[in-house]
């Protein structure tokens, strides 16, 4: 009788090991990851930057508000802050009283008129990026 034919055992390991990821592509795979996670971050950021300029006018709009309501409610009493606005409830304390960069807002009372500014993006007053 003759014996059933058997494999060596190196062609067992060999084929064993090619069923196996290499240390090699599962470093490429992270790398391709990490390309496409930095792609998505970057096309991301500009609509972030936006949204938080939007959410801030939209704030300052509040603050402009509240602080008008401020002034015709107390004729004699000058130009608030925001905390003013906040401790007196014209401004709902459980909103967040600063904009978007957590920089506080600035108003200011030219006669009649209240101007409502934050420092934007770059955090500075009186740059280009204000928001008022």
């Amino acid at each position: 009788m003759s014996q059933p034919h058997r494999r060596p055992a190196l062609l067992l390991r060999r084929r064993r090991g090619e069923e196996a990821m290499t240390l090699i592509e599962i470093m490429i795979v992270i790398v391709i990851m990490a390309l496409i996670g930095t792609g998505v971050t970057l096309a991301l950021l500009p609509s972030l930057e936006r949204a938080r300029i939007r959410d801030t006018e939209g704030a300052v709009q509040t603050v402009r508000s509240a602080a008008i309501q401020f002034r015709a409610e107390n004729p004699g009493d000058g130009c608030p802050s925001v905390d003013d606005l906040a401790e007196q409830q014209y401004l709902d304390s459980g909103r967040r009283l600063q904009d978007a960069w957590e920089q506080d807002f600035e108003i200011a009372c030219e006669g009649r008129d209240i101007i409502v500014t934050s420092p934007g993006p770059d955090g500075q007053f009186g740059s280009e990026d204000d928001i008022s």
